[in-house]
């Protein structure tokens, strides 16, 4: 049997990344955001999809796009993740892609040192590179900033203390 990975693809500059069509809610236009204080630059804010209170993430900003502006082909794919649903904001949507398993490569090992561990592997569709994002680890950095902070605040101290112990 032929193992086919199933995923959304959607263009943010020049690239073509993807994420899993199951966990793709649905692909709407992007509506009035309403930002929220004290949030990293690249979480808009949160929208009121139908009732449900949903953040959204410009994944351009996460990237490191320093000039994203919203144009009206911007779309914004709602996707589900640990029972919660979040947006990301994406220049447009393009596709919906079978790539079998064989034509999917894993992450270079540059990516996970340059930070981008978001990044699951490499697909090859028709002479071209989609590069498939990891749900988890895409929509977790806040906790991880969390976590490093945490570690940084603790060594922080331990070293006042000493600079104090050596007075």
């Amino acid at each position: 049997m032929n193992d086919e990975l199933h995923i959304v693809g959607f263009q943010i500059g020049r690239e073509t990344y993807g994420v899993p069509i199951t966990s793709l809610h649905e692909i709407v236009r992007v509506p009035e955001i309403t930002a929220v204080p004290d949030a990293p630059e690249y979480l808009e804010g949160v929208i009121n999809l139908r009732g449900k209170i949903v953040s959204v993430m410009d994944l351009r900003k996460r990237f490191g796009e320093k000039q994203a502006s919203l144009k009206k082909r911007n779309r914004i794919l709602v996707v589900e993740h640990s029972g919660r649903l979040a947006g990301l904001i994406v220049d447009s949507a393009t596709e919906v892609l079978k790539i079998p398993s064989e034509d999917v490569e894993p992450a270079p090992a540059a990516f996970q040192e340059g930070g981008l561990n978001c990044v699951t592997g490499l697909g090859k569709v028709r002479g071209r590179l989609i590069v498939l994002l990891d749900m988890t680890k895409l929509l977790a950095p806040a906790s991880l900033l969390q976590e490093s902070g945490k570690t940084e605040s603790k060594t922080g101290k331990a070293e006042a203390r000493g600079a104090a112990a050596a007075k």
